[in-house]
């Protein structure tokens, strides 16, 4: 059973503060991974999706004391175009996040293993994913694009790790907190395990063993080993 880097209640207050700043600090980072138009150009390919499969104990857990935080909404898997500009976005918050939130256990911030909660300056890779979503809706992404996702290090620890999957009309992107460029899921070099559905936040799907490949050899850049959950 998988634990996960759970939650407490976030003021409202506290939630406007984040959107307020998040506003602000958009507007003065920049773009500085790939070109826009150079990414957009990468093959569009998604991922294979498998069986429902068993939710996180976070996530359950927070949907127990939040149950706004997972209603499925009326525009939950509503498509979307990637743009130039909604790209320069996903770099803005994905860095402003990875930025702003310091590693840290939930051992030491809670004393316990597991606990997912949306971060102050301070939390594990699954309180950075919980941010970045909140935020990425806020911006007017749909939820049914912005998939909280396990995935697994290859190599030795095969330490597993949460991510932020961001489907759109040229494929899924990751969002993650080891690293500020934004990359389609085929190009990290983790396993993928699970995943919540593109209809419903509350379903959780696996990923199936084999993956196709793009059709042209891309390579990855390398990525730092992950400070996520624990098996």
């Amino acid at each position: 059973m998988t634990r996960s880097c759970i939650t407490g209640r976030i003021a409202t207050t506290r939630l406007r503060a984040w959107t307020f700043v998040a506003a602000a600090v958009a507007a003065v980072f920049a773009l500085d991974a790939l070109p826009a138009h150079a990414f957009l150009a990468r093959p569009a390919l998604f991922a294979a999706i498998g069986e429902a499969t068993k939710a996180p104990g976070g996530w359950l857990q927070l949907c127990a004391a939040n149950a706004d935080e997972c209603k499925p909404l009326a525009d939950q898997a509503r498509d979307v175009t990637l743009t130039p500009g909604l790209l320069q976005q996903l770099y803005e918050i994905n860095k402003y996040v990875n930025d702003r939130v310091t590693w840290t256990s939930d051992s030491e911030l809670y004393g316990k293993a597991e606990r997912w909660a949306y971060p102050l300056d301070r939390g594990d890779c699954e309180d950075m994913v919980l941010l970045k979503r909140r935020l990425l809706a806020k911006a007017g992404w749909p939820q049914g694009a912005l998939l909280i996702t396990i995935v697994e290090a290859r190599g030795q620890d095969r330490a597993r790790h949460a991510v932020l999957t961001v489907r759109s009309d040229r494929g899924e992107m990751i969002l993650d907190n080891q690293t500020p460029e934004i990359l389609f899921w085929y190009e990290t070099t983790y396993r993928y395990l699970s995943r919540q559905s593109a209809a419903d936040p509350n379903v959780w799907v696996s990923f199936n063993a084999e993956q196709a490949k793009p059709a042209i050899e891309l390579t990855p850049s390398p990525l730092p080993p992950p400070l996520g959950i624990r098996p």
